[in-house]
């Protein structure tokens, strides 16, 4: 198991988007040095605990600040972009990261912005303009040939050369035929990771527990089998909430009454009651909605505890699975403490992994 950073990021309101912007590139420039595989980084738009609009941003001055961790938008939010403009930006970032960038895409989640940006999530619209979005950005990526497009939310044209040459499609990523793509899905029939599968994207699962990670395979499978393409459990990446400490005592104290338990307080639970999607943090039906708390989610949600306890759980997780990729630690900034964020970092990469059951086997 490899592990990332999924930054979306979770930060207090009160942070000005130049902090926020600090924390990531620090949280990043430290999983760089430690071994981190790779980092994604959120895209937002009317939340103050996820400030974030313009991940590529991030990536462009990470790019400098950092040798081997792979990066991303995680995700660029497909719907509020016109896709010719988008996939040149991406191309020429590709290059800019001469390997080192991936592409994360979504729909987007935030009600805010669905609201902001006009698209009327409730009849699957974000959806369909997602679809729509990347077979234009397919066509500018891989179209040699003059084309025309016209699609129910945006048209393009693939140019013929313009003034004996002057003016021509020249900007194709550096990666071929582009960066790897990752989508991300919450849900046991989540349609974008059935479109990961379909797609051969990689897929990445937000929310699981043991109990429903296995249906998120299926999905995945089931995709697979429409675009007739072979699902491969290393690129799948998992996303969860890890924190790690010496004790368990120390590290649920630190989880539950840090930045990770204020995130959500304040707005992830919030945000669950009144999109009324609790149901997805509950570990039975009958768990009423004044129960999910930080402590709630920590005892039955959360990667919380001591290498220990952490490796059991992960192990638990991972062998529902059946096996993954790529563990994603959503990353919480913990401001003036974040020395306790950056050893939990540490501690799940030199003290945990070697603990679970299938690294033990490979080392074997």
């Amino acid at each position: 198991m490899k592990l990332g950073l999924f930054l979306m990021p979770a930060v207090s309101p009160d942070t000005t988007p130049y902090d926020a912007t600090q924390t990531v590139l620090e949280m990043i420039r430290y999983g760089d040095e430690i071994g981190y595989a790779e980092a994604w980084i959120g895209e937002h738009y009317t939340t103050r605990y996820e400030p974030i609009p313009s991940p590529d941003l991030v990536i462009a001055q990470a790019l400098l600040q950092t040798k081997n961790i792979k990066l991303a938008p995680g995700a660029h939010l497909l719907p509020y972009h016109h896709p010719v403009e988008l996939a040149h930006r991406i191309a020429y970032l590709d290059h800019l990261a001469q390997g080192r960038l991936m592409l994360g895409v979504a729909p987007g989640q935030l009600p805010g912005d669905w609201e902001l940006f006009n698209v009327d999530w409730k009849s699957g619209e974000h959806r369909e303009m997602t679809f729509e979005a990347l077979e234009i950005m397919f066509k500018i990526w891989t179209e040699k040939e003059p084309f025309e497009y016209r699609g129910k939310y945006w048209d393009a044209n693939g140019i013929e050369p313009m003034y004996g040459g002057l003016f021509e499609m020249h900007l194709y990523p550096y990666q071929k035929p582009y960066p790897p793509i990752g989508i991300a899905g919450t849900s046991p029939n989540s349609a974008t990771l059935k479109l990961a599968g379909q797609y051969g994207f990689m897929p990445m699962s937000l929310g699981v527990t043991p109990d429903s990670i296995g249906y998120h395979w299926n999905t995945i499978q089931e995709g697979a089998t429409i675009g007739g393409k072979t699902a491969n459990r290393e690129d799948w990446r998992v996303a969860q909430h890890v924190f790690v400490a010496d004790t368990d005592e120390e590290a649920i104290d630190l989880a539950v009454n840090g930045m990770m338990g204020e995130f959500n307080r304040e707005y992830y639970i919030p945000l669950l009651t009144n999109a009324k999607m609790t149901y997805r943090v509950k570990h039975q039906e009958d768990v009423p909605d004044e129960a999910i708390t930080p402590e709630y989610l920590a005892k039955h949600n959360w990667y919380v505890g001591s290498p220990e306890t952490v490796a059991k759980k992960l192990d638990a997780l991972y062998e529902a699975a059946g096996g993954f990729g790529t563990l994603l630690v959503t990353c919480y900034d913990y401001g003036e403490n974040k020395d306790v964020w950056f050893k939990s970092m540490r501690l799940l990469q030199e003290e945990v992994l070697p603990r679970l059951k299938h690294n033990r086997k490979v080392q074997i």
